[in-house]
């Protein structure tokens, strides 16, 4: 069961990995270079002019999701890993061909001894002989080694460490496939909370306009003689709540475009805006089980927990095989010369078969092979629990999708009818048939409308793009390490 899903799920994330590849430029948007980061991540503003809002950009949900697939900097970490997981491959497939070893020395030796003796027979010499004393014995050598050595049979650490290092590309490309979706999701819920906090303030300044409008009519009521003064204060405390709730929003809406600005790495001097107006982004079109299996298909978590089943697989065999022989050819070719004797250089060779057998470990080749399988058994537990909770995330976006879509067409109209209300509430305020109460309550009941609206439409907003994280439906940034050139 497991080797099949294993064998079926690394193909559909080679597929995906493929397409991801190949769509890279085709649908990245456009972006201005002034809102781009320095190029020198360790660059420290120290003047105040470095950090001053130089004005604000409007910029689209499209370029906000260019924007942190250009700057994100756990996106460019985890591409790192990949280049460095395959350059660890490299290394491991290096041990497939031979090594070679040159040694030279050249060194010139003077022994005690030797002084010693020599001096001892010149003395002896020159007594009987005209022999002149006192010089050195001293001998200059070189010498110099090639070995070549070629491993014949390892059983099996060589074959399983490659198979580690793969099983670790993989496993590091599948995490930059989940973090590229994790950033997806996190860009697109700022932007919309972005959306949000533009909406209220317009709701806001709205409303501001029309108590003020309101307070004009109280007025000219009390004017005519047909009003009274508690009508007036009615307006004029419902006025400056309004004008509170702008306060607020303005500020709400400050902090939502610092909050987008922080996720997307911008420059410092750089401020944005949300230039998408408020609309149901687009309509679900699979039912319940066709979006469960897609996104069992789809999400790189699955296969992330077979490679590590996998890499404990292939760690259980480099630990039984430090048991078994160990097998290599060595071949040397020697050169020596002492360079002041008056004698040629001399040489010589070896070729031979080198055999290992570790006899006794005190039991750690046993200690890891047991280690090893309880990891394969924890990555085999860990992926039941993935796709239970897959499962559910999927049904939970699923239901909230449902559930915002009916919100968004109850509120549509309830919208319409606010406004129709408010309408009639003044005509009657001034023709004398009705109060300034009436009038406030229908103003109320208008933006509790109007925030209703928006609220429905972003909240549907966020459940599709939570939904599109749970299947993984589209992939949004690179995993190349071509991204960087």
């Amino acid at each position: 069961m497991f080797i099949t899903l294993a064998h079926r799920y690394m193909i559909v994330v080679s597929i995906n990995f493929i397409l991801v590849l190949r769509s890279i430029g085709s649908s990245v948007a456009q972006v201005p270079d002034d809102l781009n980061p320095s190029p020198n991540p360790l660059q420290l503003p120290s003047l105040p002019i470095e950090v001053t809002i130089q004005g604000t950009q409007p910029i689209t949900l499209q370029q906000a999701l260019a924007l942190a697939r250009q700057n994100n900097s756990e996106l460019k970490f985890a591409l790192y890993q990949v280049q460095r997981s395959r350059a660890a491959l490299k290394e491991v497939q290096s041990g497939m061909y031979p090594t070679v070893t040159l040694n030279a020395d050249l060194s010139r030796a003077q022994s005690a001894f030797s002084q010693l003796s020599a001096e001892q027979l010149q003395a002896q010499l020159s007594l009987t002989q005209n022999v002149p004393a006192g010089q050195d014995e001293s001998n200059t050598t070189f010498s110099g080694t090639v070995q070549l050595i070629y491993g014949l049979y390892n059983y099996g650490p060589g074959s399983s460490s490659r198979g580690v290092a793969k099983e670790q590309i993989s496993l590091d490309e599948l995490d930059v496939k989940r973090l590229s979706e994790e950033i997806r999701l996190n860009v697109t819920l700022d932007y919309y909370n972005l959306q949000q906090a533009d909406e209220q303030v317009r709701i806001a300044q709205s409303s501001v306009e029309n108590s003020e409008a309101s307070l004009r009519d109280a007025i000219a009521l009390e004017r005519a003689g047909v009003g009274t003064r508690f009508d007036v204060l009615r307006s004029e405390v419902n006025l400056a709540n309004a004008q509170q709730d702008l306060s607020n929003a303005f500020s709400q809406q400050q902090i939502a475009r610092r909050r987008l600005a922080t996720r997307l790495n911008l420059a410092q001097s750089a401020n944005i805006s949300a230039a998408d107006p408020v609309k149901l982004a687009s309509l679900w079109q699979h039912t319940l089980e066709q979006t469960i299996i897609s996104a069992f298909q789809n999400r790189p978590e699955l296969p992330q927990r077979l490679a590590e089943r996998n890499i404990a697989r292939f760690r259980q065999k480099i630990a039984i095989s430090r048991l078994k022989p160990q097998i290599s050819l060595v071949a040397d070719y020697e050169l020596e010369d002492v360079l002041n004797d008056g004698i040629g250089v001399s040489n010589g060779n070896s070729l031979g078969v080198k055999s290992t057998l570790r006899l006794l470990d005190g039991g750690t080749a046993k200690a890891q092979v047991s280690q090893q399988s309880i990891e394969a058994k924890i990555a085999e537990t860990q992926f039941a629990n993935q796709l239970h909770n897959i499962r559910f995330e999927v049904e939970q976006a699923y239901f909230q999708l449902e559930s915002n879509l009916e919100n968004v067409q109850t509120a549509n109209v309830a919208l319409e009818q606010a406004k129709e209300a408010l309408r009639l509430g003044r005509l009657r305020f001034q023709a004398g048939v009705g109060t300034q109460t009436d009038v406030i309550n229908a103003l109320n009941d208008l933006i509790k409308a109007e925030g209703k609206r928006v609220q429905a439409i972003l909240d549907y907003n966020r459940a599709l793009s939570q939904l599109q994280r749970a299947v993984t439906a589209r992939g949004v940034y690179s995993a190349s390490p071509t991204y960087f050139k």
